[in-house]
């Protein structure tokens, strides 16, 4: 597992397909509006049936989760203020949370990716586009 911070500010988390745990392993706080988990049962399991609860929650902000299903994907990391940071990049079987702050994205291979946020979805009013960085200005990766 991977966290890239500004600071003391959570901007994502990365779940590599290599990441490996026995059990149920949250990779979120509580606090969070999306929730990850990274989750090994042996086979005979039993999760027990359930339904979840009408609750109501207050959600301020977007968070994404993308599933990198085939393919290869540079993820560009801003701030708030839309200065970007660095980048990572993110192959087959790797799933990244994205927190906070801004973010952008290149296919450096074809790419299938699967994304779950919040919803309903509010259209124009959901983002705010910027221009990003250029090829030539890609930082953290080698």
């Amino acid at each position: 597992m991977e966290i890239i911070k500004k600071k003391d500010k959570t901007l994502a988390i990365i779940v590599r397909d290599d990441h490996k745990c026995d059990g149920i392993d949250f990779v979120t706080p509580g606090e969070y509006s999306q929730q990850v988990a990274y989750m090994h049962h042996p086979e005979g399991k039993v999760i027990a049936a359930h339904v979840h609860n009408l609750v109501h929650r207050n959600v301020v902000l977007t968070q994404e989760v993308l599933f990198i299903k085939k393919g290869k994907l540079r993820v560009d990391f801003y701030d708030e203020y839309k200065d970007y940071l660095e980048s990572r990049i993110l192959n087959a079987g790797d799933v990244i949370l994205l927190v906070s702050g801004g973010h952008g994205f290149k296919a450096l291979e074809e790419l299938e990716m699967i994304e779950v946020k919040q919803g309903p979805y509010a259209g124009d009013a959901d983002k705010e586009r910027f221009d990003g960085i250029d090829d030539s200005e890609v930082k953290g990766i080698e």
